[in-house]
């Protein structure tokens, strides 16, 4: 298959795939099966695209322009190639776990589940290979509408709610912010093409530079920074596997790495650190340094277990965004390298708090008393999980961390590393003491009342893969490192 051609099939293959799983729903084990069919068929799309891009190739396809420097159009570069892999090979073992989840929970409507899943990942694979940020705010706003029926799953009130939140921030911020600082941005260069370098080098002053950049930040609702951010703990009424996607598969990560790919490719770094002094993003460094605290905060003192991982996401999201921010080369790395490293190790901890819930019927973190001597595999997994997210060895978070702090160090940012230090004790203080009740405290008295072991063999294997890649990407992080390393020398 030519590159090009992989470039089609990596969206065309999930919207086969939504409308087989269509045809399929009243048999759920071939529904089911094409689910996986399709997930593996996608990576393998991407996988080859993979070896090209690493030759120097930037593989493209023109789909039709809509006026002069405003078209629809698609090309492969590594921040981008980064993102598809990160989502196609995570839709795999979302998948397996989902089929045990949905199964295990007796739920309804599992045929539109997978297929707004499937369409779900399509508007993925668009974000990550748009050639410019027109083709990117499209595919931005079909993959919140796809993703709306997902959040509203259950058709509670309480449900509907959420996805009211949802829709309504994710929806409004990108049509008052986005949609104007998109048409700004063709206005003063011509094009929205994500270009190395950018295209706005000696079109604007500081302070105009500056809020041209709030106004895009702050339209992709998805990144959570504050104070948009409530739409993510508001859809923690979903199902734990779109829990799953929002947090680590598609969402969350459409909206960081399109502030990264903002940053690099339409602003410009150089452009940026050059506006003024402290640069024209020093601002988003504060706000983001702000939302890593704040939600941290929040986390510790949140006795829901998804409440507090929500929060973590937040949090996790602006370490990102205050990496990019910083403009500096091993913070940029760092950036994209924890955008792997959350996705992974997040995910790892959205399903076992899903193996939880279907296992032992349990929501909060004061019932986790033991809970590891049941489940063992669930919480050594979740304290994998639990340690990429603090930060610590042998996992992945670990090595994202290091070049995050590193490169704000060398910027002399010391703002930026004493968040980045005192964040980290935040997080080791809101999942430590879960790993701590779940091995070393005593069952409660009403434990036998509720006998359980592992949940349903699908969902522990899922977990299980999760955390093993989030210790494999610690020991073998080169292939992020190398696409990262690609974008700064010129994407």
């Amino acid at each position: 298959m030519a590159p090009e051609q992989a470039v089609l099939a990596a969206l065309a293959v999930p919207l086969l795939g939504a409308a087989l799983i269509a045809l399929a729903g009243r048999a759920p084990n071939l529904r089911e099966s094409v689910t996986l069919i399709t997930a593996v068929t996608l990576l393998g799309c991407v996988l080859t695209l993979l070896p090209a891009l690493m030759a120097g190739g930037r593989p493209a396809v023109a789909l039709f322009e809509l006026l002069p420097g405003l078209e629809i159009a698609l090309r492969v570069e590594p921040l981008g190639m980064l993102f598809a892999l990160i989502a196609s090979s995570l839709w795999i073992v979302n998948s397996l776990y989902s089929i045990g989840y949905m199964r295990g929970n007796q739920e309804e409507r599992q045929t539109r589940f997978y297929i707004c899943f499937a369409l779900s990942l399509a508007a993925t694979m668009g974000i990550a290979f748009s050639a410019n940020l027109f083709t990117l705010f499209l595919f931005y706003e079909v993959l919140t509408l796809v993703t709306y029926p997902l959040v509203t799953h259950h058709g509670t009130e309480k449900a509907r709610q959420g996805g009211r939140v949802y829709l309504g921030l994710l929806l409004g911020t990108s049509t008052v912010f986005l949609l104007p600082a998109l048409i700004f941005i063709w206005y003063l260069a011509g094009t929205t093409d994500f270009t190395p370098g950018g295209v706005l080098q000696g079109r604007l002053g500081h302070n105009e530079l500056a809020a041209l950049l709030a106004l895009t930040v702050y339209g992709i609702g998805k990144a959570a920074l504050m104070p948009f951010h409530r739409w993510l703990p508001a859809a923690m009424v979903a199902p734990t596997p779109v829990s799953a996607l929002l947090h680590a598969v598609a969402v969350v990560k459409a909206g960081v790495f399109s502030v990264v790919k903002v940053i690099v490719y339409i602003f410009g770094v150089d452009n940026l650190a050059a506006a003024g002094l402290g640069g024209a993003a020093d601002w988003l460094v504060a706000v983001a340094g702000f939302t890593i605290l704040a939600a941290s905060v929040v986390a510790l003192n949140a006795d829901n277990l998804k409440r507090r991982l929500a929060y973590s996401t937040v949090s996790q999201l602006a370490y990102v965004i205050m990496a990019a921010a910083l403009l500096a080369p091993l913070s940029l790395i760092g950036a994209v390298l924890h955008i792997a490293a959350h996705a992974f190790g997040k995910i790892t901890l959205f399903f076992a708090a899903g193996a939880i819930y279907t296992a032992a019927h349990k929501t909060e973190v004061s019932q986790l008393d033991g809970i590891g001597r049941r489940m063992p595999w669930t919480m050594g997994a979740f304290a994998i999980g639990a340690l990429s997210m603090i930060g610590l060895p042998p996992a992945a978070g670990f090595v994202s961390k290091w070049y995050m702090l590193s490169g704000a160090m060398a910027a002399q940012h010391w703002v930026a590393v004493a968040v980045i230090v005192g964040s980290t004790l935040l997080n080791a203080g809101y999942f430590l003491p879960i790993v701590y009740r779940a091995f070393f405290v005593a069952p409660a008295h009403d434990a036998h009342d509720h006998p359980h072991g592992e949940a349903p063999l699908p969902m522990v294997i899922a977990l299980t893969v999760t955390a093993a890649a989030t210790v494999l990407l610690f020991f073998l992080p080169e292939v992020p490192l190398a696409l990262a390393r690609q974008m700064l020398a010129g994407g």
